[in-house]
């Protein structure tokens, strides 16, 4: 289980997180959803590591990993897939893979985690000797996504998978985010398309300006009145 505790961030000048309480259940997809600037990336990059908290617990599995390296939280199980996607436009899709697996120490394990992505995403099968470069935004979101599960995390965080994509490529991206789970990883999900994230999610967070406005069960918030005027564009 991943327990946030009174975190509190700032991110330059700006006091991003404001006394954060949150729990992600293992076995569950867990979505915060929030407007542009709430803090949402700001918790998932603290959370790993790549941006310092200012005090509370970020407790994972009953270790505070508050103030640790990045990679020393990767490899006890926790991976971010960033906004942006951030491939390796240069090396080939079969290479990209290869590197989300540096944690890795046995080499059965790499080619079962490899083959665990080819299975998820077929595409990147055939195109696994392409530039990840020359892939569509959709495939380099898919690419981002099965790099991350080269690392065979626990909890895997995903920040705006859908961002950019055809409303096709968005629903199979869900589609796989829910069979991940369903495998047994665990999912903290941030995403603008708020309807998409509480339909699969099984507890939400609402954060506004750096603090927990609501929570509650993802079906629950689905139908709250003032969720769906707010982030579902419903009058």
């Amino acid at each position: 289980m991943l327990r946030l505790e009174s975190l509190s961030v700032y991110y330059g000048g700006i006091h991003a997180l404001r006394g954060i309480d949150l729990e992600v259940a293992d076995g569950k997809i867990v979505t915060l959803i929030g407007a542009n600037g709430a803090g949402k990336s700001t918790m998932l990059n603290a959370i790993v590591g790549l941006v310092k908290s200012a005090s509370g617990k970020i407790v994972w599995n009953g270790e505070d990993l508050a103030g640790k390296d990045t990679k020393d939280i990767v490899s006890k199980g926790l991976v971010l897939i960033p906004e942006g996607r951030h491939v390796f436009p240069n090396l080939t899709v079969d290479e990209n893979l290869r590197l989300g697996a540096y944690v890795q120490q046995d080499p059965r394990r790499v080619k079962q985690s490899r083959e665990r992505c080819f299975d998820l995403f077929p595409r990147l099968r055939e195109r696994m000797r392409q530039s990840a470069g020359t892939l569509s935004g959709g495939e380099q979101q898919m690419l981002a996504v099965a790099r991350g599960l080269m690392t065979d995390p626990k909890l895997l965080m995903l920040d705006e998978p859908s961002l950019g994509l055809a409303p096709l490529i968005s629903k199979m991206i869900f589609d796989i985010i829910g069979e991940i789970n369903r495998n047994g990883t665990t999912v903290l999900l941030i995403e603008q398309n708020a309807h998409a994230a509480l339909e699969i999610a099984d507890y939400a967070y609402v954060l506004e300006t750096g603090t927990i406005a609501m929570q509650n069960i993802g079906a629950a918030l689905l139908k709250d009145e003032g969720i769906r005027k707010a982030y579902l564009g419903e009058s």
